[in-house]
């Protein structure tokens, strides 16, 4: 293929996308690293709707470190577990002759502790317990990277690229024009795409759907993003802070609820000028456990070159209406577009881990009448209504998150326990390590 052709927008490429039957199915899951772990099956084994690994994908770092973490097997022979799926259910792949199963866990015979799906499918069912379906749409952000003339990643050559900008002065290879299609190709709904504030960054939105779908579909538009422009010559990193000189890159998650008529119980909470108790309720869970979140928020060391003061990342424990200097951000849209911005996090994250921690520290706010803090009215850059913000690095993050026992129980101990050792262990191996060593350590993953 040559990997500076061209195709023109909502065309899909003839070789990977000619209808020839499928031969093999491509069973994914994410790991508590949001990777895409899995394995290629024929087409007469997927019939199955499961199939088997190795335990141990949750005892490692990204360099393949063994690590004794909880859960993960190190110590108890690195037994099977099983990935479960419906084979009615499969989705189109970006790849020739191939769909792909989206899979969750089970170990001996039960939902396995350490799956993040499941942990999401938990909150949800909570949630809809009180006759509320979460409802979430994602912005993810990313830069891309082409080779220099030493064969080094450098950033791709976007001269003419500013904020909102579309067509060839942004996107003078036509990159995004492929990711669009093939999005489409595979069923990925996306609700827009442009350069973001930094040259080569982009902004990747994906339409609303309800909580489950919406991170089945970030998961897979991150793996086939970054694949797709990979066989280009690309490389599509969703790093926190690849550069030390440019913006950092976001995950934020737009969150509602749906009612059982199907109305947003959020619709009429801006135009009435007073938040309803669910509103309030989310919020201030959210903020109580802000700590604590981060660090499954803001999985790595880099992320918290990102989490700064007057970022507009999420470093502050506040919230305010159409303000995006604060990390909770209600939108001034009304009736069904009506939600709340979660902008803390960053795209290492797994969608499914933190939508699940940010679903469960909702909840718990709503349940236990934790108090709203005041409406953010400054500026949020240099003069800010509260003191909270994210700890400064992810070993801090870490702590928080350990001490706070209320929520870890919520999403899950086993899952967290082991969240905690694998990236504990993360933090000790690039203790030390220049910023430019962690983007190498980080690069080729995220």
């Amino acid at each position: 293929m040559n990997r500076m052709s061209k195709i023109e927008p909502g065309q899909v490429r003839a070789e990977s996308f000619e209808p020839k039957g499928f031969e093999r199915c491509r069973i994914l899951f994410a790991d508590q690293l949001n990777l895409a772990r899995g394995k290629y099956v024929p087409m007469s084994e997927a019939h199955k709707g499961h199939a088997r690994m190795c335990v141990g994908t949750f005892a490692v770092t990204y360099d393949k470190q063994l690590v004794a973490a909880p859960g993960g097997g190190l110590l108890t022979g690195l037994p099977d577990m099983e990935v479960t799926f419906d084979p009615a259910d499969l989705r189109p792949s970006w790849e020739a002759n191939t769909q792909i199963a989206l899979g969750s866990l089970r170990f001996k015979n039960e939902p396995f502790a350490l799956c993040g799906r499941s942990a999401l499918a938990r909150a949800i069912a909570a949630w809809r317990a009180k006759g509320l379906d979460p409802m979430v749409g994602i912005e993810m952000e990313a830069y891309v990277f082409q080779r220099g003339a030493n064969g080094e990643w450098v950033p791709y050559d976007t001269p003419g690229g500013f904020v909102y900008g579309t067509g060839p002065f942004a996107d003078p290879a036509g990159l995004i024009e492929e990711v669009w299609a093939t999005a489409a190709a595979c069923g990925i709904p996306i609700e827009s795409i442009n350069a973001e504030f930094d040259a080569p960054q982009f902004e990747l939105t994906l339409r609303f759907a309800d909580a489950m779908k919406a991170a089945d579909d970030a998961f897979l538009f991150r793996q086939m993003a970054r694949e797709v422009l990979y066989k280009r010559g690309y490389l599509l990193s969703f790093l926190p802070k690849p550069f030390a000189d440019k913006s950092g890159s976001g995950l934020h998650f737009n969150l509602s609820f749906t009612q059982s008529d199907g109305s947003n119980v959020f619709a009429n909470d801006v135009a009435s000028g007073t938040l309803s108790p669910t509103m309030q309720g989310a919020i201030a869970g959210m903020l109580h456990h802000h700590e604590a979140l981060a660090a499954i928020m803001a999985p790595l060391t880099q992320s918290y070159a990102r989490l700064q003061p007057a970022s507009l990342s999420g470093y502050w424990a506040n919230w305010g209406i159409d303000h995006r200097s604060v990390t909770v951000r209600v939108s001034a849209e009304t009736g069904s577009a009506a939600r709340i911005e979660h902008r803390m996090a960053d795209c290492a994250a797994s969608p499914y881990f933190a939508m699940a921690a940010m679903l469960q520290a909702g909840l718990l706010g709503l349940e236990n009448g934790y108090e709203l803090p005041p409406e953010e009215l400054n500026d949020g850059l240099e003069t800010i209504s509260t003191d909270r913000h994210t700890p400064h690095d992810l070993g801090a993050a870490l702590d928080a998150l350990e001490a706070d026992t209320v929520l870890s129980a919520a999403i899950g101990q086993d899952l967290v326990d082991n969240f905690i050792a694998i990236k504990r262990e993360e933090v000790r191996i690039l203790d030390g390590k220049s910023a430019e060593e962690q983007t190498a350590y980080y690069l080729h993953y995220i």
